[in-house]
């Protein structure tokens, strides 16, 4: 049985691209390989977050991700802050990593932007710590999305620099998670070129999985549209972004196909189309909504619940931690 390790920043409820994209991909997981899912509140400091905001957001997430199907009896969930051998890792990933190949890094660029002597060193050294993340528990897959894949590749890098140096076969190779089925790519309801995003300045171009019905069902119907009906093949999809991206995510909230859409709604106009895909949201999404509002009312439970995460976490990482601390060369702790 494979080891997977996924991670997912708090940086706020996630959306229904994050959920369609990578959350509800990971349940079907817990049945067929061994799982760690992290909270990454580390990763998320890299830029600056109101401690209290920070608080609630990693306990929106945890509660997010239970109720989207995550079962702690099924896989590990917890706060990437809860285990020390993330960092610890981490720090001796930054001695072996190279310079030169975080220079390379395309999402540094994109995050610090124009100034980047502005930027912190934790958000320069992001890769670093997500590739400890990964090896801190030996895992082998990894689902990842196009944004990081290069990430991916630098974590191999320095499994095999550490490999190399020390005379070593300790690190595994990771390779990606492909995950077949029902993953879709949810674009903002705004601008169907763009995806779906969290940092979106228009909350108007997401639907975030709290929104109560009546905040889906406005989205929905003040989606840009162009003025077209839709056709009956997805050819006739080509040039229309946002019809492209409506239809999509009808499939994939009704685990249909876009092929399928098209033959039952084309020839629709967007106005009866639209109430359709309110319908089908609305359902899809209000049992998570409850499920997420349930668990966010008793903190206490959920905490301990990721105590109890962080624990079994532990567990694995300790020993594969102690055994990198004794490769290097450092006096072990009596």
């Amino acid at each position: 049985m494979q080891r997977v390790f996924s991670g997912i920043q708090p940086s706020g409820v996630p959306t229904l691209g994050n959920y369609l994209g990578a959350i509800r991909n990971w349940v079907p997981m817990q049945a067929q390989h061994e799982c760690l899912f992290c909270v990454v509140d580390l990763h998320a400091i890299t830029m600056f977050q109101e401690p209290a905001q920070l608080l609630a957001q990693t306990r929106e997430m945890a509660a997010a991700l239970l109720a989207c199907g995550l079962d702690p009896a099924k896989c590990v969930l917890f706060v990437q802050s809860h285990v020390p051998a993330h960092a610890e890792l981490g720090w001796m990933f930054n001695c072996v990593a190279r310079i030169g190949w975080l220079n390379r890094m395309t999402q540094f660029k994109d995050k610090a932007g124009k100034d980047r002597e502005a930027a912190s060193a934790g958000l320069y050294v992001y890769p670093n710590l997500m590739a400890a993340d990964i090896l801190v528990y030996h895992a082998t897959r990894v689902p990842v999305g196009d944004d990081q894949k290069q990430h991916l590749e630098l974590a191999n890098d320095i499994a095999q620099k550490f490999n190399h140096d020390y005379g070593v076969e300790f690190f595994p190779r990771i390779e990606p998670h492909i995950v077949s089925g029902l993953a879709a790519r949810v674009m903002s309801l705004r601008d169907g070129t763009k995806k779906m995003s969290k940092s979106d300045p228009s909350d108007q171009s997401r639907i975030n999985l709290n929104d109560d019905d009546d905040a889906i069902a406005l989205k929905v119907r003040r989606a840009k549209t162009d003025p077209e009906p839709l056709p009956d093949h997805m050819a006739g999809l080509e040039g229309r972004p946002e019809a492209r991206n409506l239809v999509g995510i009808l499939a994939a909230v009704t685990e249909s196909s876009a092929e399928n859409v098209l033959r039952e709604h084309g020839g629709k106009g967007f106005g009866t189309f639209k109430e359709v895909l309110c319908e089908a949201l609305v359902a899809h999404l209000s049992p998570i909504r409850a499920e997420m509002n349930r668990l966010l009312s008793d903190p206490g439970a959920l905490d301990s619940a990721l105590r109890l995460g962080a624990e079994r976490a532990e567990a694995i990482a300790s020993p594969i931690l102690a055994e990198a601390k004794r490769i290097v060369g450092f006096l072990p702790r009596r």
